[in-house]
């Protein structure tokens, strides 16, 4: 069993050398895929009750929780959430039609070589490589840090197209590569979200509204990960649906698997719905940091300003623990940057930004080795503020 001063490492090693698990479905067509393929690694799990684990997320405040009365009943006992198990296993969909996936070209680096060979040209006659390495010493041991609670970190944004799916993924990927503890990704935007994608996961079967029928307490670690698309670098998926037009996701659906899954995982990135969509709002209130993405242009920041003056109203910890991404979409945004980060910096958020980058930009998988310099740095130095902020208590 665990124990609460190191669970990362008794995880660890329950991945590497657990038990059969109980429970897990044997039949043909059963949920152990991915876009690496989990079958056949043995996991352990945490048992229920052990010190230093929390079941249940911290009790939300600040956004509107939804309405459960029933209409025209006043004061009527809400119904106990009972999920329906799913009728049978769902067939596995591909992520990207096999035509399709033909038309697009080869990944091109964020940068030009003309500027790479610039930047390690400069390093060489001046100290800026030691600073580089001071800033990414710093950034590690904040990713590092142990947690005695899975971490929720809820990722969101006012409109479409701002990067938000990108963001989420860039900080899981940091936190799969710097932590030892598994992560999980948990795509809460079901209308057709492009968080799998970019991710690289190549199939899709269960999503995050068919394991709320499925979870239970008693689960062990490796009957869980049998329902996920397994990642690189000890990290794992949940999509919340396979593409199906009209999927949705109830709140409901959301909090049991949310309650039920924290338990297994040190960092859990969730990829948000556009607010102010329900689910939306109850993963940022369970959420213990809260990252609200922006594209770096004159109508992103004054959205973005206005949503901060409104998050100024609720509790004093919604703002402290919220960190504003602006993202350069094109090369040359035409706003001064300098100027926009210090007015939504004066509402009490954190503010980031993520330059502008050609690999980004063309969509796809996202490569980490053809993401540009500037671009890395800035990834990991908005995991490193967004882990902080979810370890302080405001």
């Amino acid at each position: 069993m665990p124990n609460g001063d190191n669970w990362q490492g008794d995880v660890l090693r329950d991945l590497r050398g657990g038990a059969t698990p109980q429970g897990a479905p044997q039949q043909q067509g059963t949920p152990q895929q991915g876009a690496h393929g989990p079958a056949g690694e043995p996991h352990g799990a945490p048992a229920q009750g052990t010190p230093g684990y929390e079941a249940v997320p911290q009790p939300a405040s600040g956004f509107p929780a939804p309405q459960q009365q029933a209409a025209g009943h006043p004061g009527a006992p809400q119904q106990q959430y009972a999920p329906a198990r799913p009728q049978r296993t769902p067939d596995s969909r591909p992520v990207v039609d096999q035509g399709l996936a033909l038309t697009g070209r080869k990944p091109r680096h964020g940068e030009s070589f003309a500027a790479r060979a610039t930047r390690n040209l400069r390093r060489t006659v001046a100290s800026s490589a030691a600073r580089e390495v001071a800033d990414t010493t710093a950034s590690a041991e904040v990713l590092q840090q142990p947690v005695t609670t899975g971490r929720q970190i809820a990722v969101t944004s006012i409109r479409g197209g701002s990067g938000k799916s990108t963001v989420a993924a860039l900080l899981g990927t940091a936190y799969a590569h710097y932590r030892q503890d598994p992560v999980l990704f948990v795509e809460a935007d079901p209308s057709l979200g492009s968080l799998p994608l970019r991710l690289g996961a190549e199939t899709l079967r269960w999503t995050t509204g068919d394991l709320a029928g499925i979870v239970e307490p008693q689960m062990s670690l490796l009957d869980v990960t049998g329902y996920l698309v397994q990642l690189p670098n000890n990290a794992w998926l949940l999509p919340g649906s396979q593409g199906q037009i009209g999927a949705m996701l109830e709140t409901r659906a959301y909090e049991r698997v949310m309650v039920s899954l924290r338990r297994y995982f040190g960092v859990t990135v969730v990829d948000c719905e556009t607010l102010p969509a329900e689910v939306a709002r109850v993963a940022l209130s369970a959420a213990q940091a809260r990252v609200l993405t922006a594209p770096a242009t004159l109508e992103g920041v004054t959205s973005t300003y206005a949503v901060l003056q409104w998050m100024q109203g609720l509790p004093p910890h919604v703002i402290a623990g919220t960190v504003v991404v602006l993202t350069e979409l094109v090369p040359h945004s035409g706003l001064d940057l300098g100027e926009a980060v210090k007015k939504l910096k004066s509402t009490g958020a954190s503010v980031r930004t993520l330059p502008y980058d050609r690999h980004l930009a063309a969509g796809g998988t996202i490569r980490t080795e053809l993401l540009a310099h500037s671009t890395r740095e800035a990834a990991t130095r908005l995991a490193a503020n967004a882990f902080r902020l979810s370890q302080q208590r405001h």
